[in-house]
C-alpha cells in the first residue's frame, strides 16, 4: 500500500486530476432518462444498465448485468480475493420523472455551470455513484488491501419491487462483510450528516364513482352525488390538513419516541428553520420550532395527500359534475410500525364510514433502524471528518430506500450511509443539481473509508 496516495492532500489532488473525467462519466448517464415508473422508459432503463456496467469495465474492473423479474441489478467488482475484506456500495441508477415546468434546462441534458452539474439523477444518485466509483480508483491507485463491489439497482425510485428476489437469486456474488448506501442527505452544507434511520412508506389509493358522465350541474347539482367533495370530506376525517395529525384510530400505538441520545444529536446536527425553508423553497411551515421540525420529519409517521385526479383542470370553470374521482395518499412509517398493520387500519377507518369509495394498496416500503456503534459506524465518521474537516451527526432520514432493509435480511450484514447530497440539490424537484465540493470531497471520504475498512477482519 502507497500511503502517501491516502493524504487528504493526495486525494484532493486526485479528484482535482480526474474532474474532467468524473464530469464525462456523469454526463453520459445523466443523459439516459431511466425513469422506472414510466413503462415506455424500459429501453432507456435497459441502456442505462448497459452503461453503468461499461463504466466499470472502462476503469479496470469486472461488470454483470444481473436479470430479476423486473429491471436489472449492476454488479460492478474490483479485486477478487477471498483473503481480503469485501465492502459494497449500494446506489441506484433509475430516476424520478421530470415534467415539472420549473425546470431552467433540459432535464436529461446535463449542464454544467461552474461548480454546480444540473439534471435529473446528478444527486439522485447518478452523481454519488459516480463519486463513490471514483473514490475507489483512487483506493486501487494507492495499492488498499480490498475487495469493492457496486451493486446499482434500477428500481428504487417505485419501491425497488424486484430487489429481493433478485439479489435473492444472485446471493452468491453478492457475498460481502459490508455495506454502504450512498443515497443519502446532510442537514447542511459543511456538516455532515448520516441515517440512523429511515422512515418506511406505504401507498394507497382512493376512488369513488357516482354516475356513468360528466354531468350538468345546473341539471342534476344539489340532487346527484359530488364524488370529488365526497372524497374531500374522506380525506378530511383521515388527517387534520392544519397540524397533519393522523385521525386514524391506533395509528400512532407502535411509535417509539426518540431517545435523549438522539434528540441531542438532532439539537446539534447543525439544522435551522431557515436553512431548511431556503433549500426546500417553503413559503410555510406547521411548526418553526427547530427541534419540533425534525421529530415530525424524521421522529413521526405521516398522512400525505399527493393528488386528486378527477373533474374539469382546464381553463375557465366547466360547470359539470365529475362521475369518478381518485385521491392518492401515502404513509410514511418509523421504525417498529408494521406497514400492513398501519394499511389495514386504514382501510378499515375507510370501509366502515366510506362503504362506497374502493380502497387500493399500493406498493410499500419497511421503515429501518440504523446503527451508530461499531468500527463501521466509527469508519463512517472517520471517513467524513478527514474528507470534510467536519465531525458528523447521527440523524435520521424522513425518505425510504427500500434496498437498504433487504440487504440486511438477505445478505447477512449490517448497512451503513455514506451520503453526500444536501438540501439545496433538489431530490425528486426541478433543477436538481449536485456540486464539485460535495463530490471531490466525497471521493476523498470513500477511499479513506475503503483504507479503514480494510483493516477489519471478516
Amino acid at each position: 500500500m502507497k500511503p502517501e496516495l491516502l493524504t487528504r492532500e493526495a486525494l484532493r489532488a486526485f479528484a482535482e486530476k480526474h474532474r474532467t473525467a468524473f464530469e464525462a462519466e456523469l454526463k453520459t448517464l445523466v443523459e439516459i432518462p431511466s425513469i422506472s415508473a414510466d413503462p415506455s422508459k424500459k429501453p432507456d432503463i435497459l441502456r442505462c444498465a448497459q452503461a453503468a456496467a461499461q463504466l466499470f469495465e472502462n476503469y479496470g474492473g469486472r461488470a454483470e448485468v444481473l436479470e430479476t423479474p423486473g429491471n436489472p441489478l449492476v454488479l460492478g467488482r474490483f479485486g477478487d480475493d477471498p483473503s481480503l475484506p469485501t465492502v459494497t456500495v449500494y446506489n441506484h441508477m433509475d430516476v424520478q420523472p421530470a415534467n415539472e415546468p420549473e425546470w431552467t434546462s433540459d432535464p436529461f441534458a446535463f449542464t454544467v455551470e461552474g461548480d454546480t452539474y444540473r439534471g435529473r439523477g446528478t444527486t439522485d444518485d447518478k452523481g454519488p455513484a459516480v463519486t463513490a466509483l471514483f473514490g475507489a480508483l483512487a483506493a486501487r491507485e494507492a495499492g488498499v488491501p480490498i475487495n469493492i463491489k457496486f451493486l446499482w439497482e434500477l428500481e428504487e425510485e417505485v419501491g425497488s419491487p424486484s430487489f429481493a428476489k433478485g439479489i435473492t437469486v444472485h446471493k452468491e456474488k453478492l457475498r460481502t462483510h459490508a455495506i454502504v448506501v450512498s443515497d443519502t442527505v446532510w442537514i447542511t452544507r459543511g456538516k455532515p450528516s448520516t441515517p440512523a434511520g429511515l422512515r418506511g412508506l406505504k401507498g394507497f389509493r382512493l376512488t369513488l364513482e357516482t354516475a356513468d358522465h360528466d354531468l350538468h350541474s345546473g341539471v342534476v347539482g344539489g340532487a346527484a352525488r359530488n364524488p370529488l367533495s365526497e372524497l374531500i370530506k374522506v380525506i378530511a376525517e383521515m388527517v387534520d390538513g392544519e397540524t397533519g395529525q393522523v385521525k386514524i384510530p391506533g395509528f400512532y400505538d407502535e411509535v417509539v419516541p426518540p431517545s435523549a441520545e438522539e434528540l441531542e444529536n438532532w439539537r446539534t446536527s447543525g439544522f435551522t428553520v431557515e436553512t431548511f425553508k431556503k433549500d426546500h423553497m417553503i413559503f410555510g411551515m406547521r411548526t418553526e420550532e427547530p427541534l419540533e421540525v425534525l421529530k415530525r420529519v424524521w421522529g413521526m409517521p405521516t398522512m400525505e395527500v399527493h393528488g386528486l385526479v378527477g373533474g374539469y383542470t382546464g381553463p375557465g370553470i366547466k360547470a359539470a359534475v365529475p362521475p369518478r374521482v381518485e385521491a392518492k395518499l401515502t404513509c410514511r412509517l418509523v421504525p417498529d410500525m408494521d406497514g400492513d398493520k398501519t394499511i389495514q387500519r386504514v382501510k378499515a377507518f375507510v370501509n366502515e364510514r366510506f362503504p362506497d369509495v374502493d380502497f387500493h394498496v399500493e406498493h410499500g416500503l419497511a421503515p429501518f433502524k440504523g446503527h451508530t456503534t461499531g468500527p463501521y459506524a466509527e469508519a463512517i465518521k472517520d471517513a467524513y471528518a478527514f474528507a470534510f474537516g467536519a465531525p458528523c451527526a447521527f440523524t435520521r432520514e424522513g425518505g425510504s430506500i427500500g434496498a437498504v432493509r433487504t440487504m440486511e435480511e438477505v445478505l447477512g450484514c449490517e448497512v451503513y450511509f455514506l451520503g453526500l447530497s444536501l438540501p439545496s440539490h433538489g431530490y425528486h424537484a426541478p433543477n436538481e443539481n449536485y456540486d464539485w465540493e460535495q463530490a471531490g470531497g466525497g471521493i476523498a471520504a470513500f477511499a479513506r473509508y475503503f483504507q479503514t475498512v480494510s483493516t477489519f477482519k471478516g
